[in-house]
C-alpha cells in the first residue's frame, strides 16, 4: 500500500510524455500554417515520431539494461525536456523534425522503465494493476492531453503546450529524484530473441491485426482537426469540445472491449470491434459536411476503436503467457510503425486527392485487420481442437 502513491506519481508523469506524442494530431493546422508546410507535410511529424519511438526505444533499453532503473527514467526526462526545447525555439520544420526524434525517444524509454519499475514497487500479485494504472496516465493523455493542448493552442501560441509541458518534466525529475526508490539493472533479452517469435505464423498474423488497425485509424486521426475544421466546418470551439468527446469515448470503449474480450469472447469482440470501426469511418466520409452527423459519429469511432485494444492484448497474452511481456513490447513497436505508415499514407492522400478522402483510406486500412483476424482465430480455433 505504502507504493501505491508513487505509481500513481509514474502515472501522471506517464500523462505528460504521453501528451507530447498526441498533442499534435489536435493542433496541426496551427504548426503547418507556423512553419511554412502544407498539412500532409505537417502529418509527417506524427511518422518520424513513430519510426523513432518503434526503432529507437528497444535499442536504447537494450543498450542501457545495467543502469540503474531511477537514473535511468531522469535520464530520459532530460531527453524529453531537451526535446520539448528544441521545440519551442524550432524556427523551422527540420528542427521540428529533429525535436520529434527526441521527444520520442525521451518518451519511449521513460515509459518501459516506469512500467517495469511500477511493477517492482507493487504487492505481490498487484504487478498487473500497477502497469494497468501506469498505461492509464499515457492513455488519458489522448482524452486529455490532446483537447487541452488545442484549446491553449486556441487562445496562445502552440508552443505554449511544449513550454508547458517542458516545464513540467522539470518538476517530475525532481520529484522522481526523491520519491522512487533505486533499483538495479536488469538482464535485458536479446532483440535477435525478441525478433525470434515472429517467425512463429499465427503471432506474426496476430500482430499484424494491431499494425493495419492502427494504420487505418491515423490516416485520419493524423489530419482529425483540419478534416473537422474545414471539411465538416466546425468552429476551433466546437472542435475542442469534439476531441474532448473523442477521448472519453475512447477510455468507454476501452473499458468495454476489455468487458467484452471476457464476457462475450475474444473473437465477437476483436472482429465486431474492426467492422464497426471501418463502417463509422465510411458513415463520416458520406456524411463529413453535416455537423450533427459527424459529432456522434466521431465519438462511435473513437468507442469501437479503442474497444478493439484491450482484447487485442488479452488476446496476444493468451497465445504466449511465458513471453507476455516481450510479446507486448513487440506490439508497442508494431504500433508504433503502423501509425508512421498511416501518417505517411493520411498525408500522400491529403496532397494527391482530398482531406475527405481520408475517411474512406482509413476504412480500407481497418478493413484489411479483419482478414488476418479471422486467420488468426481459425488457428486458434484448430490449435484448440
Amino acid at each position: 500500500m505504502h507504493n501505491t502513491w508513487k505509481i500513481y506519481i509514474l502515472a501522471i508523469v506517464s500523462f505528460l510524455v504521453g501528451t507530447s506524442e498526441f498533442v499534435i494530431s489536435g493542433i496541426l493546422d496551427r504548426v503547418s500554417s507556423d512553419v511554412g508546410v502544407i498539412l500532409a507535410t505537417a502529418g509527417q511529424l506524427i511518422t518520424v515520431y513513430s519510426i523513432a519511438y518503434a526503432i529507437g526505444t528497444p535499442i536504447l533499453i537494450a543498450t542501457t539494461s545495467k543502469i540503474d532503473r531511477r537514473k535511468l527514467m531522469l535520464a530520459a526526462l532530460v531527453l524529453f525536456f531537451i526535446g520539448n526545447l528544441i521545440t519551442i525555439l524550432t524556427t523551422g520544420y527540420t528542427m521540428l523534425v529533429v525535436a520529434r526524434v527526441v521527444l520520442a525517444l525521451g518518451t519511449g524509454v521513460f515509459m518501459v522503465v516506469a512500467l517495469t519499475v511500477s511493477a517492482q514497487m507493487a504487492q505481490p500479485g498487484k504487478q498487473g494493476s500497477a502497469i494497468a494504472t501506469v498505461l492509464l496516465g499515457f492513455n488519458l493523455s489522448l482524452i486529455l492531453g490532446v483537447p487541452l493542448g488545442r484549446v491553449i493552442a486556441s487562445t496562445y501560441d502552440w508552443k505554449m503546450i511544449f513550454l508547458g509541458i517542458g516545464v513540467l518534466s522539470l518538476i517530475a525529475m525532481l520529484i522522481i529524484s526523491f520519491t522512487i526508490p533505486r533499483s538495479k539493472g536488469e538482464a535485458a533479452v536479446p532483440l535477435r530473441e525478441q525478433l525470434a517469435l515472429l517467425k512463429n505464423p499465427r503471432l506474426s498474423l496476430t500482430l499484424s491485426i494491431s499494425f493495419f488497425w492502427i494504420m487505418g485509424y491515423t490516416i485520419i486521426y493524423t489530419f482529425i482537426t483540419p478534416f473537422l475544421l474545414s471539411i465538416t466546418g466546425m468552429s476551433d470551439n466546437l472542435v475542442s469540445i469534439g476531441l474532448f468527446a473523442f477521448g472519453i469515448a475512447s477510455l468507454l470503449g476501452s473499458q468495454v472491449g476489455g468487458y467484452g474480450a471476457d464476457k462475450w469472447g475474444i473473437p465477437r469482440t476483436l472482429i465486431g470491434s474492426l467492422l464497426f470501426h471501418a463502417g463509422i469511418l465510411l458513415l463520416m466520409t458520406a456524411f463529413a459536411h453535416i455537423t450533427a452527423a459527424v459529432f456522434p459519429l466521431l465519438m462511435l469511432w473513437s468507442f469501437f476503436a479503442w474497444s478493439t485494444f484491450p482484447a487485442q492484448q488479452v488476446y496476444l497474452i493468451g497465445m504466449a503467457p511465458k513471453a507476455s511481456g516481450i510479446l507486448l513490447s513487440l506490439n508497442t513497436s508494431i504500433v508504433q510503425l503502423g501509425m508512421a505508415v498511416g501518417a505517411v499514407i493520411g498525408g500522400l492522400v491529403v496532397e494527391k486527392f482530398s482531406l475527405q478522402a481520408v475517411g474512406v483510406v482509413g476504412a480500407i486500412g481497418v478493413a484489411i485487420a479483419i482478414l488476418p483476424a479471422i486467420i488468426s482465430l481459425a488457428m486458434r480455433k484448430q490449435t484448440a481442437n
